[in-house]
């Protein structure tokens, strides 16, 4: 079992900045492809990015592209969202989540596909 655990949500004006970090207690961290979600009120919970095992693949979704940036650091068991000019739709419950199968174009937006999931940190951009 995997536990996750978001950190570094918070209420910021737009064109802030913000960055989410997502531990887990695993010793087998790099062994799981990474991937950030987000839920805003009254909305499904969407595919934000994606990191493969090793880091060198990412994935985005169009909204938070040339915006937000997926990282990992396998030796601290640790998967980053930095979120640079945020916007007020980019308000809602990230979640970062934990895969076991590989990563690819076909599947890295599917939430089915992610067997781990945090507990979720608020996100809260004003106008």
């Amino acid at each position: 079992q995997v536990q996750l655990v978001e950190s570094g949500g918070g209420l910021v004006q737009a064109e802030a900045s913000l960055r989410l970090s997502c531990g887990a207690s695993e010793r087998t961290f790099s062994s799981y492809a990474m991937g950030w979600f987000r839920q805003a009120p009254g909305k499904e919970r969407e595919f934000v990015a994606a990191i493969s095992r090793s880091g060198i693949i990412t994935f985005y979704a169009d909204p938070v592209k040339g915006r937000f940036a997926i990282s990992r650091d396998n030796a601290k068991n640790t998967v980053y969202l930095q979120m640079n000019s945020l916007k007020p739709e980019d308000t809602a419950v990230y979640y970062c989540a934990a895969r076991r199968n590989i990563l690819s174009s076909n599947n890295y937006y599917e939430q089915s596909g992610y067997n781990y999931w945090g507990q979720g940190t608020q996100v809260t951009v004003s106008s």
